[in-house]
């Protein structure tokens, strides 16, 4: 299941009962349910996406529909993705920026 610690953005409260995806971010192994988008998959596993270029604050998405470009994240065969639209999927390699990889 989905880390639900001190760091996680996201906990997830019902609705358990989907199957488990195994997928790594930045290479380290990390879980999701199947269905999930990467930016709850991401934000469950207590990550960020980004830092905002001028003050460094972390970011988690703004529209979370697909319209805006803040959520984008490079996928391991180096496409591209939108991580409020895109499915996770078994074995799926998710990499964000390094400074973005933990939130602190």
């Amino acid at each position: 299941m989905a880390v639900s610690g001190p760091q996680a953005q996201f906990h997830r409260i019902a609705e358990h009962d989907r199957a488990p995806v195994s997928f790594t971010i930045d290479g380290a192994p990390a879980t999701a349910l199947e269905g999930d988008t990467l930016l709850t998959a991401l934000l469950t596993n207590g990550r960020v996406l980004r830092r905002h270029e001028f003050g460094g604050e972390a970011r988690a998405g703004f529209c979370v529909m697909g319209a805006c470009q803040d959520c984008w994240v490079m996928l391991g065969d180096g496409m591209r993705a939108r991580a409020c639209t895109t499915p996770v999927v078994d074995g799926m390699a998710v990499i964000v920026a390094a400074d973005t990889a933990h939130d602190g």
